[in-house]
């Protein structure tokens, strides 16, 4: 007789714990933890002995140097700053900059004697500081005994010693602790720890060792040294600008940016690396995967948060999230690169901000944004799933890239808007423009998906009834129509659209397009004739709430009459080129004679847009129609920006530092409706910190006046500008320029 079989125990598996997931730890792996705190800290004993000591212990010390005090020489006026180019950090810590000489002075309790006395001064970042990380660094002063960083004897006079040290071109970027280390025939012995010696050491765009380094003066002036930014929105052929305080030298900034690379558990040993620095901070910029700076928001609904129209700058969304050390609320692209852009200037990364008009973001991974339209030419917009951006901003920041064959350092694309992963994480970035502007897709980082936002072609297709879709327009040059930076040293405007791209319809563009195929991108092959009908949009500038007219001249370049079944989609929509809702649908059908041009006017009714408004005032019409006699398709695609009123912002006062001013920020409500729940927000670079003020209801017709003190902290010239924000109106701006004297 066979043994019974086993009983099998019916009872379930024990549940999951629940809660958090246990932090995963270096524990088995390696000896210490991974150093990824610059906040965090290894105590250095004040005394290390040589030998154990006696019954009795140690004799007296008193034939050794002691030290009496230490003086970093962190004045703002004094010669570290100012030659370091830090002098406007507003903090009273030592902020110097990488491969340039910096100088601390030592009071000892007698005359240092080169021949007897040895001492080192010692400078550690993070946890466990070890030599061959770079991570603890020890600086002799002379000749004899030299270690990376370089040292030597500035000055010796009775009992004052000025040592001067030069960090590597290639230093871990952040804040040091320094030490005083004497030697004595027992042991060494050091100052006590003290956060007043403290340093915080920064890239270095002047210093040609260093991979930062930028070798034009103005563009270091605009892309390191301004606050004041320029970014610019609206459409292509209505540029608006939007002004920002990058605040990079703010109280707490640079703290706030250190944190950053602290939360994303950024190695210590990784952050003299440009590189590395930049695509982890595209990461950290946004919350989606890693809780980082801010939380991306396109709904118009802002009741939780800030409405990304209405900030003025980064000062208040950096010590904000290094505060609470939770994301903030809300941000859309131009706030994603601004406070991206504080970032790296605060860091010593040279950078700017870029606009891209008509920016592809295509749901296919191809250069094609595709656009549906039915058999009688109107769009089908249940199957037209891409979107065509009005505009999209991103940063450049300068640097070496030794990881890419010669020739494609300078100028990089990094990008902090959550768009698309790249190795898993929401970033983008740094890719090289010359790589996107030649086609080298297969280059990292992310050049392929940048190349696709300013190459896109605009095909139309028509969809038959049985679904068959046949390419019937194809527009090469309305995506990437022009991209936009702030010229150094200017409040005008620069167009650097040939450096992403050689000129439409030359031989190097076709050269680059067929290079990209051959990394893998689709693009529409067929050419579908032009046809012999042309339609012309005017451009227009329209004050939100009123009417208008939109004027369409259809051309006609044949010889033969022609009659045009045409449609015309009025729609509000999202910057981002998502329709919100279609407000008006006209069907012309518009007759021409041989080589005539016939006008068809159509009047907007601000009655039919106003209700379906959302931020931004962004109105979009697509006309396309059918050319009767030749089946051909003729298209268009405007995008008119609603100008909002402006808020009047003055100053009165001495314009003196230290003295106090006032600003005065004034409004009217022009609309024939209130406004309710309405927050102005104003700053200055150097003069006034982020500030607000809340008003519960403007009814219409009415004005405010705020007046708000103020005590400029440095002298030059800046500006003070202010943003009206609420749900019925957003993006409403207003500035003044002011010269403060010493």
């Amino acid at each position: 007789m066979s043994d019974p079989a086993p009983v099998v125990d019916p009872s379930p598996a024990p549940a999951a714990p629940s809660g958090p997931r246990p932090k995963v730890t270096n524990r088995g792996r390696t000896a210490v933890a991974v150093a990824s705190s610059n906040s965090e800290s290894t105590e250095v004993p004040e005394f290390e002995p040589f030998v154990a000591p006696g019954p009795r212990g140690f004799p007296p010390l008193t034939d050794y140097l002691d030290i009496v005090a230490v003086d970093m020489m962190s004045q703002s006026d004094g010669v570290n700053k100012q030659q370091h180019r830090t002098m406007f950090y507003n903090s009273n810590y030592l902020i110097v900059r990488r491969g340039q000489e910096f100088h601390v002075k030592l009071t000892f309790n007698r005359p240092y004697n080169p021949k007897e006395d040895k001492f080192a001064l010692e400078f550690v970042i993070g946890a466990n500081p070890d030599y061959s990380k770079g991570t603890y660094i020890p600086v002799f002063p002379n000749k004899e005994r030299q270690s990376r960083w370089a040292g030597r004897i500035a000055d010796n006079s009775n009992n004052d010693v000025t040592v001067g040290i030069t960090p590597l071109a290639n230093c871990i970027v952040g804040k040091y602790h320094m030490y005083v280390a004497v030697m004595t025939r027992f042991g060494i012995r050091r100052t006590r720890k003290d956060p007043v010696r403290d340093l915080y050491i920064l890239f270095n765009p002047w210093s040609p060792a260093d991979d930062v380094f930028l070798d034009d003066e103005p563009e270091r002036q605009e892309c390191v040294m301004n606050e004041m930014g320029i970014i610019y929105h609206g459409a292509y052929d209505d540029v608006a600008e939007r002004q920002w305080n990058y605040g990079q030298f703010n109280y707490g900034v640079l703290d706030a940016c250190l944190y950053i690379m602290d939360r994303s558990e950024m190695p210590i040993t990784n952050r003299g690396d440009p590189i590395k620095v930049t695509r982890k901070a595209s990461a950290m910029l946004n919350s989606r995967d890693d809780d980082g700076v801010l939380v991306g928001n396109w709904s118009g609904d802002y009741t939780y948060g800030v409405a990304p129209t209405s900030w003025t700058g980064s000062t208040e969304i950096l010590l904000t999230y290094a505060s609470s050390r939770m994301p903030v609320s809300y941000a859309q692209c131009w706030v994603y690169a601004a406070v991206f852009n504080t970032f790296l200037r605060c860091l010593g990364i040279p950078s700017r901000v870029v606009t891209n008009y008509y920016s592809a973001h295509d749901n296919d991974g191809n250069l094609k944004t595709d656009i549906i339209l039915d058999e009688n030419g109107k769009i089908d917009r249940s199957r037209t799933r891409d979107s065509i951006w009005n505009y999209h901003c991103w940063n450049e920041c300068y640097m070496t890239r030794p990881d890419l064959p010669f020739g494609f350092g300078g100028w990089q694309v990094v990008d902090a808007t959550p768009q698309e992963t790249s190795d898993g994480m929401y970033r983008c970035g740094p890719a090289s423009v010359q790589a996107i502007k030649h086609g080298e897709m297969c280059y990292p980082f992310d050049a392929a998906f940048v190349f696709a936002e300013v190459n896109s072609d605009v095909v139309f297709y028509s969809r038959g009834k049985d679904g068959a879709m046949q390419p019937v327009r194809v527009n090469q040059t309305h995506v990437g129509r022009m991209v936009l930076t702030k010229a150094p040293g200017a409040t005008t405007r620069r167009d650097i659209t040939s450096q992403y791209k050689f000129p439409e319809g030359t031989s190097e563009e076709r050269t680059v397009l067929e290079k990209a195929e051959g990394f893998g991108c689709h693009r529409e092959k067929s050419r579908p004739p032009e046809a012999d009908v042309d339609l012309v949009l005017p451009t227009l500038e329209v004050p939100v709430g009123q009417d208008f007219e939109l004027s369409l001249e259809f051309v006609n370049r044949s010889d033969q009459r022609r009659v045009v079944e045409a449609y015309i989609s009025g729609n509000v929509v999202f910057y981002t080129g998502v329709t919100s809702a279609e407000f008006m649908l006209r069907d012309p059908t518009v007759t021409m004679k041989p080589n005539e041009t016939v006008k068809e006017t159509v009047v907007v009714e601000s009655k039919k847009y106003m209700k379906h408004l959302v931020e931004q005032a962004n109105l979009h019409f697509i006309i396309t129609g059918k050319v009767k006699e030749t089946g051909q398709i003729v298209t268009a695609m405007k995008v008119v920006a609603l100008h909002n009123p402006k808020l009047s912002v003055k100053v009165s006062g001495l314009n003196r530092v230290s003295e106090e001013m006032m600003a005065t920020v004034e409004f009217t409500n022009p609309f024939s409706f209130a406004l309710a729940d309405v927050y102005i927000r104003m700053e200055g670079p150097g003069v006034m910190m982020p500030t607000y003020k809340y008003y519960s209801l403007i009814p219409n017709g009415s004005s405010l006046t705020w007046n708000e003190t103020f005590v400029p902290q440095r002298a030059g010239a800046t500006r003070v500008f202010a943003t009206l924000d609420c749900p019925a109106l957003r993006q409403v701006q207003g500035e003044v320029s002011l010269t403060i004297k010493p």
